[in-house]
């Protein structure tokens, strides 16, 4: 008999997901909170925008749609980094045709919902907010115009965000591990409207970024030729969200730290005033799964922006946990959901917080490191041992980046011997002048050495 899976929230993870269970001819109710977003127009150039980057992809690629979506991205091939002092400096991510993609969260989410709801063996129920889920019964309550609705689906995926209520059911039960921590920085989206042509007023095939250690402001292009901004600043102390209490101070900030954006802001006063700010926080959970219940996507790892991995590891949750399904489908004793979700949670915990611990780690390297010329170096030395040895050396980028079958968790293991074997590197006298005259040979085979021993 077919079972009925219900999936709690239809946002990005929730409606992949549905496809894909739909593709393995699965029963699938899915219950959003919010309207339907087809009801109402998406503003493209004013949704928070996301990177979609090689696992992403991956995972719409086996169920079909990577081409249509493709059409909504935008490539973007670098980092372009806006100085202090007004010069600007390209940083290509990885190997020549390698790329992250730009791509609105409204456009990206509206796509994903209409795919997901052409198939018969889907339903969704929009407007239908969670309220309780009791894990002794198996019910789930959700709120509804006309009344409380209860159902009780065979299978519960909770993909209801970091604030999730199916999480906070499993909370209250005993040996579940569970952590959440904010940043001191919050952050706030501002616009970079387009030219009167609707072309894009700075390169569009990069993501751009105003490093200045403490702070950030970064823009990623949209369809439509504007830019979405979003200002990563303390919440207190001297450069923070407090000192920003009018339009006098937020210029006089802006002037001073991102002059060169100021001109392509025209909205900047009304953008910031008027867009709320939010705080950034990482959310850690284990197990994810309880009996035939389970957690993915935010509501189970939750992760700050810094290194676009956020959607890209949930649609990962995605790819992972269908292919445990087809696994478990192939056994002679047939799919147990129970077994599935629990290798599930055990196979992805440890690489959700390997995730968690990266794009902590790059919120650094992009406020602080990538004006910083022994930053630029190392990045310059690994581009050409990656380009001259590929089977040897790939950066840790290249690994959680451009290298969908390498486990974040091995990927976060080769960094740390990475970063160990680069700060021993450095300590080698005249490295700089080496490089620029290429006499760098030995050190590199020796380095290149260390690392192979080391990964084994």
């Amino acid at each position: 008999m077919q079972q009925e899976i219900a999936i709690v929230g239809g946002g990005l993870v929730g409606s992949l997901l549905s496809i894909y269970l739909a593709q393995g001819n699965h029963k699938v109710s899915v219950y959003e909170r919010r309207p339907n977003m087809r009801d109402r127009a998406v503003d493209g150039g004013r949704s928070i925008n996301l990177a979609l980057s090689h696992r992403g992809w991956k995972a719409l690629e086996e169920v079909g749609i990577a081409e249509r979506i493709r059409e909504l991205a935008i490539p973007l091939e670098g980092r372009m980094i806006h100085q202090e002092d007004g010069q600007v400096q390209f940083q290509a991510y990885g190997q020549k045709g390698e790329a992250i993609y730009s791509v609105s969260r409204g456009i990206l989410n509206n796509e994903l919902d209409k795919l997901s709801d052409s198939y018969d063996n889907v339903s969704y129920h929009y407007d239908t907010k969670c309220s309780e889920l009791d894990l002794d019964s198996g019910m789930l309550y959700f709120d509804t115009k006309e009344g409380i609705l209860s159902v009780k689906p065979d299978v519960i995926l909770g993909a209801d965000g970091a604030f999730s209520k199916v999480r906070k059911a499993l909370q209250f039960k005993k040996r579940f591990n569970y952590s959440q921590e904010f940043l001191q920085h919050g952050y706030k989206e501002l616009t970079i409207p387009a030219n009167e042509d609707g072309s894009w007023k700075l390169e569009k095939n990069a993501l751009h970024i105003w490093p200045r250690r403490s702070f950030m402001l970064i823009a990623l292009p949209n369809l439509d030729g504007s830019f979405t901004c979003t200002l990563f600043l303390a919440f207190e102390g001297k450069d923070a969200f407090e000192n920003l209490k009018d339009e006098k101070s937020l210029l006089q900030f802006f002037k001073s730290e991102f002059p060169d954006a100021v001109p392509l802001m025209p909205t900047l006063a009304e953008d910031f005033f008027e867009n709320p700010t939010d705080t950034l926080v990482t959310i850690r959970c284990n197990p994810w799964n309880r009996d035939n219940i389970c957690l993915l996507g935010d509501a189970s790892h939750a992760i700050v922006p810094f290194y676009g991995q956020g959607m890209n590891s949930g649609f990962e949750d995605c790819r992972v946990l269908n292919k445990l399904i087809k696994k478990h489908e192939q056994m002679p004793e047939g799919l147990d959901w129970n077994q599935v979700l629990e290798e599930f949670s055990t196979l992805r915990v440890p690489d959700a917080d390997a995730i968690a611990d990266l794009a902590l780690k790059n919120f650094i390297e992009m406020r602080d490191e990538v004006a910083d010329q022994s930053f630029l170096l190392r990045k310059k030395i690994e581009k050409y041992l990656q380009a001259e040895y590929p089977n040897e050396f790939t950066p840790a980028y290249s690994l959680v980046t451009f290298s969908p079958d390498v486990r974040y968790s091995e990927a976060l293991r080769r960094g740390k011997i990475q970063d160990q074997l680069f700060e021993q590197f450095f300590q080698q006298e005249n490295i700089s002048e080496k490089w620029e005259n290429n006499v760098l040979d030995a050190e590199l085979t020796q380095f290149l050495a260390d690392y192979q021993n080391a990964i084994q």
